[in-house]
């Protein structure tokens, strides 16, 4: 009895031990074309039919950043492109942008908090301002200038709009301290970054910034730069409430860094698992050719657009496949990045 006993427990510690073997992840493959392939292949299935427009991420990136006249000369051309129109995308956030970048504008019951302020300060007058006053918005209500990251079209027209309504400036503290010391892309097409006064605002993941009725929550998501921020926040509409997200920063335009591509990856991964758990249904972005909100701003201003789905809400689910998108597209290029 004693000898079947121990044969039993001897087959069950074995059986057991390969089972854990069993579970164990397999080794990740070394970089491939292969890989990239794969990887590829990964996001384009994610992507589906609707969300194409990601896909440019899987594109080959350049392994140096674009020398300074190019900059210039890509970024005057971008800047050239006439501006869409103002929209109203939920009863409490406005489309403000220009054709390549955008800004918006979250409205609260105690002022307005505004996501990004464009490429210079001409910019912000004419087309956040101007697009506010069109949009029965009063620019005298900005409150807080959320900067998403410290890259100037992002933060170009924020000096301004600061200096002329007193608004406070919100950015991490890491593309702070990359704004005070060295840019990223230095350029006169941009106006000079803001200066950090004693009532602008540094903050790091999981910060909450409130204003009357709105909070919204604050994830350092890096990889377009060390410090990007994706705001986090409700929308209403047509007496619902959706909770909608700002991805921070999307393209690689850094060059060759592993690590920061490393980042990024895991970013996407840590923001789906926030995606799922607050239920987060609408995915805005701060470049309209990401989102596609000028179409979707387009499609609310026609008549009858108030019985149809809402452009801008995808489902949980659908902003889910969005990240594993940028995900996987981050990963084939981090792949390219390491065979050179």
């Amino acid at each position: 009895m004693v000898r079947s006993l121990c044969m039993k427990t001897a087959v069950l510690a074995t059986v057991a031990a390969l089972v854990q073997g069993c579970a164990q992840p397999p080794a990740q493959q070394p970089p491939s074309d292969a890989t990239v392939a794969a990887h590829v292949a990964a996001a384009t299935r994610a992507a589906g039919a609707d969300l194409g427009p990601l896909l440019t991420l899987c594109k080959p990136a350049p392994a140096e950043r674009p020398a300074s006249a190019n900059l210039d000369r890509s970024l005057t051309a971008l800047i050239d492109k006439p501006a869409p129109p103002p929209g109203k995308a939920f009863d409490n956030l406005y489309f403000v942008g220009a054709d390549w970048v955008s800004a918006w504008a979250l409205q609260t019951s105690d002022g307005i908090i505004l996501i990004d302020a464009l490429n210079t300060q001409v910019e912000a007058a004419a087309l956040i301002e101007g697009g506010m006053r069109k949009l029965g918005l009063d620019p005298a209500q900005i409150k807080y200038i959320v900067v998403t990251h410290g890259h100037g079209d992002h933060y170009g027209g924020a000096p301004y709009l600061a200096q002329k309504y007193g608004a406070r400036v919100v950015m991490s503290e890491l593309d702070w301290t990359m704004t005070e010391t060295k840019l990223e892309f230095a350029t006169p097409i941009w106006g000079a970054p803001p200066k950090r006064g004693p009532r602008d605002l540094s903050v790091k993941d999981g910060d909450r910034l409130t204003l009357g009725d709105t909070t919204v929550t604050l994830y350092l998501t890096p990889g377009h730069t060390l410090g990007t921020i994706s705001p986090v926040f409700d929308v209403r509409s047509g007496g619902q409430t959706h909770r909608a997200m700002l991805w921070g920063g999307t393209s690689f335009n850094f060059g060759k860094d592993l690590p920061r591509l490393g980042s990024y990856i895991d970013a996407t991964r840590r923001m789906s698992t926030v995606v799922s758990a607050q239920k987060i249904d609408v995915l805005v972005s701060n470049h309209s050719a990401i989102d596609g909100s000028q179409a979707k701003l387009a499609a609310l201003r026609q008549p009858g657009a108030a019985a149809m789905p809402h452009p801008f809400v995808l489902g949980t689910p659908t902003v889910e496949r969005a990240l594993n998108v940028m995900g996987e597209c981050a990963q084939a290029q981090r792949d390219r990045f390491a065979m050179q």
